[in-house]
């Protein structure tokens, strides 16, 4: 009897992530790792942190060293672009070539890709995406020259954090955002006020509300606002979101909805087919519902997860949410579910002003997510907080002289 081949679609982290832990767990099958970039796998973060900033080298980015994969017999094939597969005869097809692969279990992890700004001009070489390892070399070498204009488009996640990084370079740094508050969307409009005054007192001028319809690219760049004001720019970056990269799943019938939709051991629709990390909407048995999520927790949880299921063990994502972020002197740590934050109470334990606090939000009394902010070796008890479900007393949350961890 042949043993079984695992033909991994996408060699980001998460599809790293299923490959690593079948090997750890006894799998003695073929491995398939597929990667559309020529680089092995790495994880995203350092792009708009670590390595954008001129702190680490982008070596440290990798998941594995170049000769784990052959150690390991992972099989990692780059430049290579899944097409669609064909359920019944178990075969996915690759778009360069017309080739075909056999698959036992197929998993789809293709990630997502950056957003396009949409708008005339977009496309000029002077405006940045920022999504790849060529796209951060490319970018923090404009950035480090310093002095420069800079207009970053997009006020979530990585354009705070590119934002940052290029104050750290001397650069002058405009970001334009279309919501009231930057991150608005992510942690709320109190809390995104916090990031908000950290980037106004490191001199960023944030033009919030504000609608970007088009960047002149002639001599003189500016980006265009739908109020007919021209900023002028040497730098333009598209931060604006990413988009799950679900076209295989589409094309063969998998079930598609903001993502490949999943069950809780990251099943797919289709029968021996599985997807994990940015792509995958997953249904958590925690909050009842199906949830997306693009950061690298995810693609480590939720490959682990494909992997126990594959080798037909009982699988089920149960990790709480988590992400992180660095800018200027300030650190924090987030676990919860974005979505039930929707109209929570927000518990503050900390100086918000000297930020340096957590932030609790609680439903029903209960903590949802939490929110560490230069208040370090917590997020364990916030997590607990959130896994027990239990009612907490919202002044001894807010109390310092309570411990944490006996709540």
């Amino acid at each position: 009897m042949t043993e079984p081949t695992v033909v991994i679609a996408g060699a980001g982290l998460a599809g790293a992530s299923v490959a690593t832990e079948l090997r750890e767990h006894g799998f003695g099958g073929r491995i398939l790792l597929l990667g559309m970039e020529e680089h092995r796998p790495y994880i995203r973060p350092p792009l708009s942190k670590e390595f954008l900033k001129g702190d680490a080298p982008l070596e440290e980015a990798a998941v594995h060293p170049d000769d784990w994969y052959a150690q390991n017999a992972v099989e990692f094939v780059p430049g290579v672009e899944a097409g669609s597969f064909e359920a019944d005869a178990h075969e996915l097809f690759i778009t360069d070539d017309g080739g075909r692969i056999t698959y036992d279990s197929l998993v789809i992890a293709t990630g997502a890709r950056a957003r396009p700004l949409g708008v005339p001009g977009s496309g000029h070489g002077a405006v940045f995406p920022l999504r790849t390892q060529e796209d951060s070399i490319r970018l923090r070498d404009a950035l480090k020259v310093g002095g420069r204009r800079v207009v970053v488009i997009g006020s979530g996640w990585i354009g705070m954090e590119v934002a940052a990084a290029a104050r750290g370079y001397g650069n002058e740094v405009t970001v334009v955002g279309h919501s009231a508050v930057p991150l608005s969307g992510a942690i709320g409009r109190e809390l995104g006020g916090v990031f908000e005054r950290l980037h106004r007192d490191n001199g960023v001028d944030l033009r919030n509300d504000a609608v970007v319809v088009g960047v002149d690219g002639g001599t003189q760049q500016y980006v265009v606002l739908a109020t007919g004001e021209r900023i002028p720019a040497d730098v333009v970056v598209a931060g604006v979101g990413a988009s799950p990269n679900s076209l295989v799943a589409e094309r063969s019938g998998l079930a598609v909805a903001d993502g490949v939709l999943t069950d809780k051991g990251m099943r797919a629709s289709i029968e021996d087919v599985y997807a994990v990390g940015d792509v995958a909407n997953p249904f958590l048995p925690a909050i009842g519902r199906h949830l997306r999520s693009e950061h690298w927790a995810n693609a480590i949880a939720s490959g682990k997860v494909a992997a126990h299921a594959i080798l037909g063990e009982r699988a089920s994502y149960d990790d709480i949410p988590y992400f992180y972020s660095d800018q200027y002197d300030l650190g924090m740590e987030y676990s919860g579910y974005v979505p039930l934050t929707v109209g929570a109470r927000v518990v503050f334990r900390g100086d918000v002003e000297a930020r340096e606090f957590i932030a609790f939000w609680l439903r029903n009394d209960r903590v949802v997510a939490g929110m560490n902010v230069n208040v370090w070796d917590v997020q364990d008890d916030i997590q607990r907080l959130i896994r027990s479900a239990e009612r907490v007393d919202a002044d001894q949350l807010a109390d310092q002289d309570v411990d944490l961890a006996a709540l």
